[in-house]
């Protein structure tokens, strides 16, 4: 159904989703430097030894399950159609009854019914993971066999009380409130942290406990949401199965969710096949492609994801009220800024990335050889920063638009390119041609998503294309004249660093920092030279605050 009788709001500003992602940015930016904080902690315990591709197999397996059948449908499916039901409840139209709660009863209904059939489905998919691993794991040709069953199944339950927070994380955005998704993860780095050091001595080895930190972590990031649901008034229960199953909600989500099982099962097989290759590839070659993807994920879930979060309910409540030129302004205004985050920081850990992964990661465990299979992979990973950013901003555009064939179709592509590419590549290339495979796929999937999203009439996909190449291109020429210091005097400013200390602050650390703060300075100067709308954007937005 759609829905017309809102009435047309004004265009947002350009700084308005600016604003409304920066407090989801700065509490993920939290998450992912504790989440980095993991990594460093794996791999000061682990490094890239086969104990440490236990653990990251063992995680990797029921986290795929998690965005296959929780985030993903998330995303896609139930945010869309909840917006729906509260659309509907704005307007006036024929309820069934009155609630106690603020929500009429078909959107608590909706809600019950979906938290019902979720927590059966995920329970039994935990059930029946923690006892088909033997028959899972071997894929990997892992060395350290027997401990990455018992990995596996110690964080499988993750799995159930994750699907569960993203339930409640799709509740609190579709009313955008975003909070809680940045708390959540915080947790669970923190008590994994804390669970690596604090249960080492108790346990026959660190991945042991960095396991049960996982679960525990898990657990806090349902458990944290869940009074602000309640304090936004949402009110479920338990209800029958069959009752769950039959309600038109739940089918309208699972209409949904079937095409973007298919896309995600591609995506994530990308993940999994690809790691599956990487075993046979040598010993620390899967961690070392973790290590470098957590590195990426940094910067993707500080922005990316953050806006990508943030612009859902807004695209699915402009397509549900027909204000496409809304819709389309605030596509374009995603996407410009993902180019403005991503393009500049390629450039700059391009240059700097054998830096930063000694400055996180290189400890005893962490040897002269990790760091080169990282910054192997780190190298070939980093130019599909861009297109992965922009695929996390264009996949929403279709979801809310009740549009999951669209992505469906790009995801099962590009995994057959990726696939294919990663199968030829692995042997000459190690992990190096795994991360070159899965850039190149990335690419080639933005690709198809902009020309499926060219298909609706009603999105100006063509018109809007020209600017945004020819913004990219600016942002591209500003940041390779912006790193140009930083390739000729860096090495220079290195072997002076190391000379002054031995410690990983002042060797690799204080490089770092001073030569990001000159290329920072090198291009903010060029961007308000050119007059750039996004950093007019920024400006009007510190005005405000300090006015106000």
């Amino acid at each position: 159904m759609e829905i017309t009788s809102l009435p047309a709001a004004d265009a947002a500003p350009r700084s308005s989703l600016l604003r409304s992602g920066s407090a989801l940015s700065l509490m993920t930016l939290v998450s992912r430097v504790l989440g980095l904080l993991r990594e460093m902690t794996k791999a000061a315990l682990l490094g890239t030894s086969a104990l440490s591709d236990a653990f990251s197999v063992a995680f990797m397996i029921p986290n795929l399950f998690r965005r296959l059948f929780a985030e993903g449908s998330i995303a896609a499916a139930f945010i869309p159609t909840l917006k729906e039901y509260l659309l509907k409840n704005k307007t006036g139209e024929t309820v069934m009854g009155q609630s106690k709660s603020r929500y009429d009863e078909q959107t608590v209904e909706f809600i019950s019914c979906m938290f019902t059939f979720l927590t059966f489905f995920v329970s039994l998919a935990v059930v029946l993971g923690v006892l088909l691993c033997p028959l899972i794991v071997p894929l990997f040709s892992m060395k350290a066999f027997d401990e990455t069953i018992l990995l596996t199944r110690i964080m499988f339950p993750f799995l159930a009380f994750i699907s569960i927070a993203a339930l409640f994380q799709g509740i609190l955005n579709s009313v955008h409130v975003f909070t809680p998704s940045g708390l959540a993860p915080i947790l669970l780095n923190l008590v994994t942290i804390a669970c690596a050091y604090g249960l080492s001595p108790f346990t026959k080895n660190p991945a042991r406990a960095m396991a049960v930190g996982i679960i525990i972590g898990g657990f806090l990031e349902a458990a944290i949401q869940f009074p602000f649901v309640w304090r936004k008034g949402f009110r479920f229960f338990f209800t029958g199965l069959g009752r769950a199953v039959k309600n038109p909600g739940t089918r309208t989500v699972l209409r949904l969710i079937g095409p973007t099982i298919i896309g995600m099962a591609a995506y994530q097989l990308n993940d999994l096949v690809s790691t599956a290759l990487a075993g046979y590839a040598g010993e620390g070659v899967v961690s070392s492609l973790q290590y470098s993807l957590r590195l990426q994920e940094l910067i993707l879930g500080v922005f990316a994801v953050s806006i990508g979060t943030v612009l859902l309910p807004d695209l699915a409540e402009h397509a549900k009220t027909n204000r496409w030129e809304n819709y389309n302004q605030r596509l374009s205004q995603a996407m410009d800024i993902i180019a403005l985050i991503t393009i500049p920081i390629t450039f700059f850990f391009l240059a700097q990335g054998e830096t930063l992964i000694r400055l996180l990661f290189q400890t005893r465990s962490f040897n002269e050889e990790s760091v080169a299979l990282t910054y192997g992979a780190f190298v070939f990973h980093m130019p599909g920063l861009f297109f992965i950013a922009l695929n996390r901003i264009l996949a929403p555009a279709f979801y809310a638009q009740s549009d999951s064939r669209s992505p469906t179709l790009a995801g099962i592509l590009s995994f057959a390119v990726n696939i294919t590419l990663a199968a030829v590549l692995v042997r000459p290339m190690r992990g190096s041609g795994v991360a070159l495979a899965l850039t190149i796929a990335s690419a080639a999937n933005t690709g198809l998503l902009l020309v499926f999203l060219g298909r609706n009439p009603r999105i100006a996909v063509s018109k809007a294309l020209g600017p945004a190449i020819l913004y990219a291109v600016k942002l591209i020429a500003f940041s390779a004249f912006a790193a140009v210091p930083v390739f000729l005097l860096g090495p220079r400013f290195n072997t002076f660093c190391a000379n002054l200390g031995t410690g990983r602050l002042i060797r690799h650390g204080l490089p770092l920092a001073v030569e990001g703060l000159g290329f920072a300075a090198i291009g903010i100067a060029l961007l308000l030279i050119s007059g750039d709308k996004q950093i007019k954007a920024l400006r009007g937005i510190f005005r405000r605050k300090k006015s106000g």
